[in-house]
């Protein structure tokens, strides 16, 4: 059980807050996008989707600093499954967050890309549709599982404040 002083400190629980806004707005674009008609604002929805993205890399960045060096560990609530359980959702969560990143940069560089017709991001690929198409598949896929992970990630949270009432959150 957690103690009432035992608290993530508060620039963890910023970095946490800004991650999920982000990987919700980026999710949400991503899945709007292709619905709208071609044209600036679909540009712009990309741009944006694009914007956000490596935003997120800066973010995911910080908070592995961050909760490397300086963040408030707190003691496992639970011992054994659960633990091992929590703990290897956490590093899936990085993992797939990183990959996410990663796929996402591969994919707007490899089709290249104009942000906000301000900034273009140069095209490193052939322009081979089986390859770009196999790219950004799996950037969706990741992105996906981050939401599925996610949404297990804040029931799990949920169960630890009403089920279990540790005082977690």
């Amino acid at each position: 059980m957690f103690k009432r002083d035992q608290r993530y400190d508060s620039t963890t629980i910023w970095l946490h807050r800004l991650t999920v806004a982000l990987v919700a707005t980026l999710w949400i674009l991503g899945q709007l996008s292709n619905w709208l008609p071609r044209g600036p604002f679909r540009s712009g929805v990309w741009s944006t989707h694009v914007v956000l993205g490596l935003i997120l890399a800066l973010v995911l960045a910080m908070r592995i600093l961050w909760r490397a060096g300086f963040g408030n560990a707190l003691p496992p609530p639970d011992r054994g499954v659960l633990r091992r359980v929590a703990k290897g959702t956490h590093h899936a969560f990085y993992l797939l967050l990183l990959a996410v990143v990663v796929l996402g940069i591969a994919n707007a560089s490899y089709r290249g890309c104009d942000l906000y017709g301000v900034l273009t991001v140069p095209r490193f690929g052939n322009g081979d549709p089986a390859i770009e198409r196999s790219i950004n598949t799996l950037h969706e896929w990741a992105a996906n599982l981050v939401v599925l992970i996610a949404l297990c990630h804040a029931a799990a949270a949920l169960g630890h404040q009403y089920i279990w009432r540790d005082r977690l959150l």
